[in-house]
């Protein structure tokens, strides 16, 4: 597993032992998401959702676009390129 997954899921982790329930992912700088940031990625929603929260995703790249509509991940996410608009809805 990369660090950026591993730093993903402590950070997520910590968070929700915390009590935060909202969390908005910009991955404006994310080029590459290898098969273990995807499932990173599914466990940090789950994880966030059976805790009561949210977990959307902010600025996808072309490319981590492209792989999360191959793998129908986006059919999974909400997906904003506004940031204003995104929050909007973390009700």
């Amino acid at each position: 597993m990369g660090e950026g997954t591993l730093i993903l899921r402590e950070r997520i982790q910590k968070l929700l032992q915390a009590g935060d329930r909202k969390f908005l992912l910009n991955l404006a700088d994310v080029d590459y998401i290898d098969s273990s940031g995807l499932g990173e990625l599914v466990s940090s929603f789950t994880a966030v959702r059976n805790s009561g929260g949210l977990l959307k995703l902010l600025n996808l790249t072309k490319r981590v676009q492209d792989l999360l509509q191959i793998t129908k991940l986006l059919t999974v996410f909400e997906v904003f390129n506004n940031e204003a608009e995104a929050l909007k809805t973390m009700k």
